[in-house]
């Protein structure tokens, strides 16, 4: 018994995560540390995970992403009943604020509901992300580094083994793609700003992860191309399988005009010749656009699960 008390005593010494990038020359040690060597790695491995892979294929459903999508359904409902209040400007509703709120008080309990008892000390820990993950209620933003703190989260689940390798599809098309659902509802029900918006430029005013997973899935498709995801026949008759293509009809949504002038970055990017390139650009991109960017990476935390420590040679 000896071996369980020391994880024991291991768990109950855990940091509350804490910002440690402060200043850009402190990227460096973000880029040596164990905890972007854990997070690329996590990233990765589930591209290679859905590769092929529909959204409605089989695959097993394990109780702990039964309870993660109960905690999402739960933030879902939380919406319903919070809804916007009257105020003078359009966006940025400050009923966000409340609804956060309720998060942010009850984020420790609803990450101990999904832990196994034994686990439930790494609960502090791991709710921090998940109260990253939905946005900023100062500013009533979301972006890419928020979306990157639920991955964290996910990925903190993995690390402490509540989730494993048998629940990788589970991961990103049952859980991911929930997420995804309610955060689509928070950006719409509440007016939320784009974080760090490139505007144009930009791959997508919030997301970025569903685009590398979502192109994954689509590799050596039989019939769809790149070329195809601008044309919304495709689009309507594919999303339900394909995560890329449920951003696209989201964004489709969303916006008005030409898809060329609102979607730039993608508009380009349907011009490359297969999804496996695209897959290889956009996590190059998402190193060199989210990870690599010390604006999205000032606001991550690290603690003893993601570590700032460098990775040991």
């Amino acid at each position: 018994n000896e071996h369980k008390a020391s994880s024991q005593s291991r768990l109950s010494v855990l940091t509350s995560p804490c910002k440690q990038i402060s200043m850009v020359p402190d990227m460096g040690k973000w880029k040596r540390s164990q905890a972007y060597a854990d997070y690329i790695g996590f990233i990765l491995t589930l591209n290679e995970a859905v590769k092929g892979k529909q959204l409605t294929c089989a695959y097993p459903c394990s109780e702990t992403v039964k309870k993660l999508l109960s905690l999402l359904g739960t933030l879902d409902r939380w919406i319903d009943e919070t809804p916007p209040v009257d105020q003078p400007s359009r966006f940025g509703n400050k009923a966000y604020r409340t609804w956060y709120a309720k998060l942010d008080q009850e984020a420790e309990t609803l990450v101990s509901d999904i832990l196994p008892s034994n686990l439930s000390a790494a609960a502090p820990e791991i709710a921090v992300y998940l109260k990253e993950a939905v946005g900023n209620s100062t500013r009533i933003d979301y972006g890419t580094g928020h979306e990157a703190a639920f991955a964290a989260f996910l990925c903190c689940l993995c690390k402490v083994g509540a989730l494993r390798v048998e629940d990788q599809l589970a991961i990103i098309f049952k859980v991911f793609d929930r997420y995804l659902q309610v955060m689509r509802k928070l950006q719409k029900t509440y007016r939320m700003e784009p974080a760090g918006s490139q505007g144009v430029w930009g791959l997508d005013d919030f997301q970025f992860l569903p685009f590398i997973w979502g192109s994954s899935q689509l590799i050596d498709h039989p019939t769809l191309e790149p070329r195809h995801f601008v044309e919304e026949k495709v689009v309507n008759e594919h999303h339900q399988d394909y995560m890329f293509l449920e951003c696209i009809k989201f964004i489709n949504e969303m916006k008005t005009g030409p898809f060329a002038e609102h979607s730039n970055q993608l508009w380009n990017i349907s011009a490359v010749p297969t999804w496996a390139k695209v897959n290889q650009g956009l996590i190059r991109m998402y190193k060199a656009e989210c990870l690599e960017k010390f604006p999205v990476i000032q606001h991550f935390k690290f603690g003893s699960l993601l570590s700032i420590q460098p990775v040991k040679p």
